[in-house]
């Protein structure tokens, strides 16, 4: 029997524990998350194409509006939105001139409307921060990755809210709450502090498509779920312009036409 001196154990140790690992198969290499950075300006050629992947995984029962872009909504037409009563009442009783003064002229809506618009954003991918820079009254959205729960009710509301994020494959899952009240449409019809909104983002087979569903749910305004397909194309080089929105603009509006 072969007899290891005491002294020589450790050595000993740690060259089977060596090879025990060699013999063990190897983890399987952990995929990197795919990159998000850049210039992104809205592309309505990709918003019409549209996206299996992450359309199949909207609930049956949410509605899609068709108003992606520079699409406006008539008057009194909610895009087929299951509207609950006293909601719908307050949506037509709006008037496009209640918007149109000093007051609210360079009042920015919330990210359920601002994320859908004609105007480009930028974005900057961290591990545990991801930040999204719209040119849309210069709003900021930072989308907090490090595991962290959402704030409780009463904490302060706002027009980009609390922004939670995490990874399912290569898609980006972010959820949003503390909305202030804004709108969902251009025509009147708001949503309430309540709404809760969930966004998906990936890209597309060519890498430089942005692809996103926008889910909203709001117990307060809807009786089911609402939800937009928004698409954007990279643009390297090119950076969002100060949005600088002039209240006095709303003074145009009073001169008789």
């Amino acid at each position: 029997m072969l007899r290891v001196p005491r002294a020589a154990l450790p050595a000993v140790a740690a060259v089977l524990i060596a090879g025990a690992s060699l013999a063990e198969p190897h983890a399987a290499p952990r995929t990197p998350h795919p990159d998000f950075s850049g210039y992104w300006d809205l592309s309505m050629k990709a918003v019409a194409a549209g996206d299996q992947v992450l359309m199949h995984q909207l609930p049956r029962d949410a509605v899609v509006l068709n108003d992606t872009g520079p699409v406006e909504l008539p008057a009194g037409d909610y895009g087929g939105l299951k509207i609950k009563p006293a909601a719908l009442d307050a949506a037509k009783k709006w008037k496009p001139l209640d918007d149109m003064t000093v007051q609210k002229a360079c009042q920015p809506p919330s990210i359920i409307y601002a994320m859908q618009g004609p105007f480009p954003m930028e974005i900057y991918q961290g591990t545990e921060l991801i930040v999204f820079k719209l040119e849309y009254y210069d709003m900021v959205r930072v989308i907090f990755m490090d595991g962290r729960k959402s704030p409780p009710p009463d904490a302060p509301h706002s027009k980009t809210g609390f922004s939670v994020g995490h990874w399912e494959g290569s898609t980006l899952v972010v959820e949003t709450t503390h909305l202030e009240a804004a709108t969902i449409t251009n025509n009147g019809l708001s949503h309430s502090e309540d709404v809760r909104v969930i966004e998906r983002f990936r890209l597309g087979d060519d890498g430089q498509t942005l692809l996103s569903t926008q889910l909203f749910y709001d117990p307060q305004v809807l009786d089911t779920p609402g939800a937009r397909f928004i698409a954007w194309k990279r643009k390297p080089g090119q950076y969002v312009n100060p949005y600088d929105c002039d209240p006095s603009f709303a003074e145009q509006y009073k001169q008789p036409h």
